[in-house]
C-alpha cells in the first residue's frame, strides 16, 4: 500500500502535512486534489508527496479524488513548501495561492436510508424514528437540511446513532462547483439542404408554418448560430425548436464559450521601436540571462534602474519577444490595477492574441477561463498584479516586475504575507528563468543587493520619448512656511497657482497630487476638543463631502456628518485637514473654467473605472487630474506639462524607518509624469520640510544622493538591508489580554534564544501597534531583528491568535 502526504484545508493543520493511505482503487499523483477524512469532517486537500511509509503508525484512507488531473505542478509544490518555510505560513495558505479559481469548496455530508424490510421500528427512540422518517423516501438527504430542522448538535448525534445501527449510510460529496466553463447552445442543420426543403414543405402541409419558417432560416445560415440568436431573429419558442430537434432535422449542441477580458479592447499590432545605445546595451545584458543563454553561475536577477521615461517598458517588450523566440514564456507584474489597462494596451499590441490578464477586478468566470488557458499554454505573456505570479505559466523563461519598489507587491491583509519580488526570485530559481526588477526609484534593499553584485545592475540614465531625448522636468520646492508668512493660507502656493493658470492658458494638462482621500481628514469640536473617532478602530473618521458622511478608512464604518458635538452639544464643529475631495472643490473655485477629473479609490470602485478615467484624461476631456498615489505610477501622459504636489509631508513623519524612502519614491515617481511630450515639464513640490534629504534628493532626481543618506541611517540603526526583521502581532477584543499574551510570547522567545545560545537577534517590544485597535480588536506587536529571525520562530510553537509577518514593510 502506498501513502500520501496531504496538505489539508483546516486552520489547525498549520505548517504540516498529514499521512493518508492510498486505497487500491485510486490512482493518486503528487499535486492532485483529493478529499480526506479529518476528524469528524471530510475536507479538501492536495497531495504534496507520495511515500512508501507513513509518518504516523495509524492512517486513514483518502476518501476520493476531486480532479483526475494534478492542480499543482512539481515546481509549484516546491514553491508552496518554500513559501511556508520562509514566511512561517500555514501550508494550505501557500498552496491556495496556486489553485484554480473556484477550487475552494466545502465537503457536504449526505445520509441515505438503508432500512431492511423486517426492521422493527419500535426499537428506536421517538427522536430516532422521527429522524429516520425525514430521510425516508429520498435517495439522499444532506446533513445540513437535518441540522436546520433539528439543530446542529442534535442532528449530528441522531445521524451518528442511526449510522451505527446500520439504518443510514453516510456519504460525502463536495458542494456544487461555483465556477465552471460557460457553455452556449448552438443550433445547426442535422440533414442535407434537400432533405430540409422536403421537411419544410411537409410541415407547411401540416400547418406547422412557424416550424417550417424556423427550419428554412436555419438551413439558410452558413454556420451554426446560438439558440438565443435564432429565437431573436425568428421569434420562435423553445418548444418549436425542440420539435425540430426531436424530428432529427436540427441539431442543438452546447459549445464552451471563453470569457475574454480583452474582448472590448481594439488592438492594433505594433512593432519594436528603435533603441538608444543605452537601451541596446541593457537589452543585450538582459538577453544574456535568459535560460538558453546564461552560463553556469551567471546572474539571473537584473535590476533595471532607469529614470522616469527612460524606456524601460520597451526593454521589457523586446526581452520578452526574445524569450518567446526561444520557445519560452513570460510573466509581467504591475503594482496597481490602475496601471494594468495602459500596460495591457502596449503588450497586447506587441503580442496580439497572446496576452492573458490576471487581477482582482476580473469576474470569477474570467479568472477561471484565463487560468485554464494559461495552463494549456495558449499565452506567451501573463500580465497582472502580484497574484499573476502564481499563474500556471508553462516554459517560464522571464519574469518582469515593473515598479519593483511598490509596497503593493507585499500581501499584507492575509496569510501568507509574501512579497512578490522575493517569491519571483525563488520561482525563477526553480524554473531556471530570469528576473528583471525595473524601477526609477529602487527599493533600498534591492539596490543594496545590486551594489553587492547579488543582482546585476543595468542602468538607463537618460529619458527617452517619441520626441527624441527629453530632459527630466525642472522641480521647484516651495516652503509653505514662507507662504504663511506672506498671508497665503490656501491650498495653492503662489508659484503653483501661477503655473496652473499658465498651463491652462496654453491648453496643456496638469496633475495635482495629494495622498489623502476624502474631504477633511478629521472633524473636531472647537469647544470641548472632541475628535470624532471610529467606534471599532483607533483612528479619526474622515469626512467625505460627496457622501456627507464620516468614514473609517480602516473598517469602512460610516456615520452621518454631525451638526452638533455628540459630547457637549455645541455647534462649533470644524472640518479640518485636506483630502482629494476638498482639493477638487478648491481647484474648481480657483479655476472655474478648468475641466477636472479625480482619481482615487472612491472614484474607482466599479469595473473598468480606472480605464475610463485614464482614457478620458488622455483624450484631453479634462485639464486637471487630481489624485492619490494612483497618479504617480508609471503612466505615460505626453500632454501633462505640470505636476503639483500639494503636501509632500503627509507620510514623512510616520513612526517608520521607511518613511523617508516612501516619500522620496512617491515624489520622484509623480514628478516623472511631467514633461513626456515636446513641451517639456515642470514640477512644484509644496512642503514644510524643504531641508529633508528625501525632498532635496527628489527635487534633483538624484537617487544616488538619497541612497547614500538613507543607507547610512539604516546602517547606524541596524535596519534592513543590514538585518532582517519579523513582526509578530497578537489581536483580541481585550487590551489587557493582548498585552499579557505579548509579554508571554516575548518571555518564550527569550527563553528559546537563551537555551540555544542565540545572541544575534534582538526582541523589540511588546508595544501597541501604530493603529492599536482595528475592527474592534486590540493589537500588540513584537519585532525580531537580526540575521535570520524566521529560523528562531520556526523552533517556537506559535499559539492561535498570532500573525507572523517575515520581512515586514515597516514598524507600523
Amino acid at each position: 500500500m502506498g501513502y500520501a502526504e496531504v496538505c489539508v484545508n483546516s486552520p489547525i493543520a498549520r505548517r504540516r502535512t498529514f499521512s493518508y493511505s492510498i486505497p487500491p482503487s485510486l490512482k493518486i499523483e503528487a499535486g492532485q486534489a483529493v478529499w480526506v477524512p479529518f476528524g469528524a469532517r471530510v475536507l479538501q486537500g492536495v497531495v504534496l508527496q507520495l511515500t512508501d511509509s507513513p509518518a504516523v503508525e495509524e492512517t486513514k484512507g483518502i476518501a476520493g479524488i476531486i480532479d483526475v488531473h494534478p492542480v499543482l505542478s512539481p515546481r509549484q509544490v516546491d514553491l508552496a513548501y518554500w513559501l511556508s518555510d520562509y514566511y512561517q505560513a500555514p501550508l494550505y495558505d501557500t498552496v491556495a495561492l496556486m489553485l484554480p479559481p473556484g477550487f475552494d469548496r466545502q465537503a457536504q455530508t449526505f445520509l441515505s436510508p438503508k432500512i431492511p424490510d423486517d426492521f422493527d421500528s419500535s426499537r428506536l427512540s421517538p427522536e430516532e424514528e422521527r429522524t429516520l422518517k425525514m430521510v425516508q423516501g429520498r435517495d439522499k438527504t444532506s446533513l445540513k437540511a437535518l441540522e436546520k430542522k433539528l439543530g446542529k448538535g442534535k442532528a449530528q448525534n441522531l445521524a451518528n446513532r442511526l449510522v451505527r445501527r446500520g439504518l443510514l449510510l453516510k456519504t460525502h460529496d463536495l458542494e456544487p462547483v461555483r465556477v465552471k466553463p460557460k457553455t452556449t447552445l448552438y443550433v445547426s442543420m442535422a440533414v442535407s439542404l434537400a432533405k430540409a426543403r422536403e421537411a419544410s414543405a411537409g410541415l407547411r402541409l401540416k400547418r406547422a408554418r412557424k416550424q417550417a419558417a424556423v427550419l428554412d432560416f436555419i438551413a439558410g445560415q452558413s454556420k451554426p448560430m446560438t439558440l438565443a440568436e435564432v429565437r431573436q431573429q425568428t421569434g420562435c419558442t423553445g418548444m418549436q425548436i425542440n420539435a425540430l430537434v426531436h424530428e432529427g432535422l436540427v441539431a442543438m449542441q452546447p459549445v464552451v464559450v471563453r470569457h475574454d477580458p480583452l474582448a472590448h479592447h481594439t488592438t492594433v499590432p505594433s512593432f519594436p521601436l528603435p533603441l538608444t545605445p543605452a537601451q541596446e546595451a541593457a537589452l543585450k545584458t538582459l538577453a544574456s540571462g535568459l535560460p538558453k543563454s546564461a552560463g553556469k553561475g551567471a546572474s539571473r536577477v537584473f535590476l533595471l534602474h532607469g529614470v522616469t521615461g527612460s524606456g524601460k517598458t520597451e526593454i521589457y517588450l523586446q526581452a520578452l519577444a526574445e524569450a518567446v523566440r526561444r520557445g519560452e514564456k513570460g510573466i509581467v507584474l504591475v503594482p496597481e490595477i490602475a496601471l494594468t489597462p495602459q500596460t495591457i494596451e502596449r503588450f497586447a499590441s506587441r503580442f496580439p492574441g497572446k496576452v492573458a490578464v490576471i487581477h482582482s477586478r476580473l469576474s470569477p468566470g474570467e479568472r477561471f477561463d484565463e487560468w485554464q488557458r494559461i495552463r494549456d499554454g495558449e499565452f506567451d505573456v501573463v500580465i497582472g498584479a502580484r497574484s499573476a505570479l502564481f499563474a500556471p505559466q508553462p516554459d517560464l523563461g522571464l519574469i518582469v516586475i515593473d515598479e519593483e519598489h511598490e509596497w503593493n507587491y507585499k500581501q499584507a491583509d492575509q496569510s501568507p504575507h509574501y512579497h512578490a519580488r522575493t517569491v519571483a526570485i525563488k520561482l525563477a530559481e526553480l524554473s531556471g528563468a530570469a528576473v528583471v526588477l525595473g524601477s526609477a526609484t529602487p527599493d533600498v534593499e534591492t539596490y543594496y543587493r545590486a551594489q553587492k553584485a547579488d543582482y546585476q545592475l543595468v542602468e538607463l540614465p537618460e529619458r527617452v520619448t517619441p520626441f527624441a531625448n527629453s530632459p527630466l522636468p525642472r522641480v521647484d520646492v516651495v516652503d509653505m512656511r514662507d507662504e504663511l508668512k506672506a498671508g497665503n493660507t490656501g491650498l495653492f502656493s503662489r508659484p503653483l497657482f501661477r503655473a496652473i493658470g499658465a498651463a491652462l492658458d496654453s491648453g496643456e494638462q496638469a496633475i495635482l497630487f495629494l495622498n489623502r482621500r476624502g474631504a477633511s481628514t478629521f472633524v473636531q469640536c472647537r469647544r470641548c476638543g472632541l475628535v470624532l473617532r471610529c467606534r471599532r478602530c483607533d483612528v479619526a473618521l474622515t469626512y467625505h463631502s460627496s457622501q456627507d458622511a464620516l468614514v473609517c478608512h480602516q473598517c469602512n464604518y460610516r456615520a452621518p456628518a454631525p451638526r452638533v458635538c455628540p459630547r457637549c452639544q455645541n455647534r462649533r464643529i470644524k472640518f479640518l485637514g485636506t483630502g482629494t475631495e476638498k482639493l477638487e472643490e478648491e481647484t474648481a473655485l480657483a479655476f472655474p473654467r478648468a475641466r477636472l477629473l479625480r482619481w482615487d479609490s472612491d472614484t474607482t470602485r466599479t469595473k473598468g473605472s480606472h480605464e475610463a478615467i485614464l482614457d478620458s484624461f488622455r483624450r484631453h476631456e479634462a485639464d486637471i487630474l487630481i489624485g492619490t498615489q494612483m497618479v504617480s505610477k508609471g503612466l505615460d501622459l505626453p500632454q501633462v506639462t505640470l505636476v503639483g504636489v500639494i503636501n509632500a509631508d503627509t507620510g514623512l513623519n510616520l513612526p517608520d524607518f521607511r518613511a523617508g524612502e516612501r516619500t522620496f519614491q512617491l515624489l520622484t515617481q509623480v514628478a516623472g509624469r511631467a514633461g513626456r511630450g515636446p513641451r517639456g515639464g515642470q514640477v512644484i513640490i509644496q512642503t514644510y520640510n524643504p531641508e529633508h534629504y528625501a525632498i532635496k534628493a527628489a527635487a534633483k532626481h538624484d537617487y544616488q544622493l538619497f541612497y547614500e543618506k538613507e543607507s547610512a541611517f539604516r546602517r547606524q540603526f541596524n535596519e534592513p538591508p543590514f538585518c532582517r526583521m519579523a513582526a509578530l502581532t497578537y489581536s483580541a477584543t481585550n487590551d489587557q489580554r493582548c498585552r499579557e499574551e505579548a509579554e508571554r510570547m516575548k518571555h518564550m522567545l527569550l527563553q528559546e534564544m537563551e537555551s540555544r545560545g542565540v545572541s544575534n537577534i534582538d526582541v523589540l517590544g511588546p508595544a501597541p501597534a501604530f493603529i492599536s485597535r482595528r475592527r474592534g480588536r486590540y493589537r500588540w506587536q513584537l519585532f525580531l531583528r537580526g540575521d535570520d529571525p524566521a529560523s528562531l520562530l520556526a523552533r517556537v510553537p506559535i499559539p492561535q491568535g498570532w500573525t507572523i509577518d517575515v520581512d515586514p514593510l515597516g514598524l507600523s
